[in-house]
């Protein structure tokens, strides 16, 4: 049975690490990795090894990981979303509490009352300027209601807050998952004009750069605190900082400071704790080792972020052929044709897509050969075949 090397480029929790077992094999030193599993590390400048299959994201976030250049070169990429949905909600609680108290301002102040005589009064003379508004029946905004923020919507009920919803792209398993009283928003003007506090928690990517811009905050409830624990470049700092400036936006609390929000007043910087909890670390690194052990051994693809997920369970069929390539026309006649000519029969076949790339599994009654395999290869547009022979054991073309 071959061993697949798999290589850690950050400190994965080293407790999930002991569920990789049989013939997978953590070799840190390795040039030629079967899998890489990775936290934060920068993955932009690496040169990826035929060998590499998979890489496993320990987070959620993929700016740190070619993708482009992954797709190409056959690399499945797989994150963990919602192994830090409990860890990102309880911050947020946190978050909505500091702000709306003035917590942070309160803690400054107290600081400076060290070597001051008679500390007591002071302090019961000076909390008054702190005074802020508890969160109950207060109303409470969720851009994005996925994993975490379907967790922080129904927290805010759970406040006794009036939550607002907004997701155009809403799952079914996610809409289950959300309480009644969660009014669905069907625009961001509904939540910008109504809430007292908004958070979000969307990915970022070309589309949703800025989605929190200066046509919404001019509409925004006046005293508005926003919350971003999700990612940098969502909320357009400039706009922000005139809202600010001009009182709509009363305050901003930031997982991922830079040089403009730490200079920006009534702004509370957090050293992005969102998912540092022993408990996220180790739900990611779980996960994510859970896929790439199930894609290796399978070929089954659990949360990617560049193929299309896919699952034909264990393979106990006399042989499994995996085939990523582009969502072109006239694939799967040239991968069933090959087949066909070679004389392999055909036991089940299956085919998803995902924008432009496309993943073709097919479990077969025959052994194929390598021929047949290079054949399949050649297909323009195909950019990695596999084959899994019995319970998981694999040749790789």
């Amino acid at each position: 049975m071959k061993d697949y090397l798999i290589k850690t480029v950050n400190n994965i929790d080293k407790k999930a690490l002991k569920n990789i077992q049989g013939n997978f094999i953590i070799d840190d030193e390795t040039e030629k990795p079967d899998a890489i599993l990775v936290r934060s590390k920068d993955l932009h400048d690496m040169t990826f090894n035929p060998e590499l299959k998979f890489i496993g994201r320990a987070g959620s976030g993929v700016n740190n990981i070619p993708l482009d250049a992954c797709s190409e070169h056959g690399i499945v990429v797989c994150n963990a979303p919602g192994a830090n949905a409990n860890s990102v909600k309880e911050l947020v609680a946190l978050a909505m509490i500091m702000a709306s108290r003035n917590v942070a301002e309160a803690l400054t102040w107290t600081k400076k009352l060290h070597g001051n005589e008679d500390i007591k009064k002071k302090v019961e003379s000076g909390k008054k300027e702190f005074v802020g508004p508890e969160l109950y029946r207060k109303s409470l905004g969720v851009i994005g209601l996925g994993e975490i923020g379907a967790l922080v919507a129904n927290m805010g009920v759970n406040f006794g807050m009036k939550v607002y919803g907004y997701d155009p792209y809403l799952t079914v398993k996610h809409a289950w998952g959300l309480n009644s009283k969660i009014t669905r928003a069907n625009d961001l003007d509904t939540l910008f004009t109504t809430c007292d506090f908004i958070t979000i928690h969307i990915p970022y990517n070309k589309d949703t750069a800025n989605t929190v811009n200066a046509e919404l905050l001019e509409k925004a409830k006046p005293g508005l605190c926003l919350i971003n624990l999700a990612r940098d470049g969502l909320v357009d700092n400039k706009a922000l900082a005139e809202a600010i400036d001009e009182g709509i936006v009363s305050h901003y609390v930031v997982d991922f400071p830079d040089e403009k929000t730490l200079n920006l007043p009534k702004t509370i910087n957090i050293p992005h704790l969102g998912a540092s909890t022993p408990e996220s670390e180790y739900n990611a690194a779980k996960m994510v080792t859970e896929q790439m052990m199930d894609y290796i051994k399978n070929g089954n693809i659990h949360n990617s972020v560049n193929f299309p997920d896919f699952d034909f369970g264990i393979c106990n069929c006399k042989q499994r052929i995996t085939i990523l390539h582009r969502n072109i026309p006239n694939m799967l006649g040239q991968i069933t044709n090959i087949l066909a000519d070679q004389h392999v029969n055909i036991a089940r076949l299956s085919n998803r897509h995902k924008e432009i790339w496309a993943y073709t599994v097919v479990d077969i009654d025959d052994d194929i050969d390598q021929e047949t395999l290079n054949m399949l290869s050649a297909i323009e547009g195909v950019t990695r075949v596999r084959k899994l022979i019995g319970e998981g054991a694999s040749e790789n073309s």
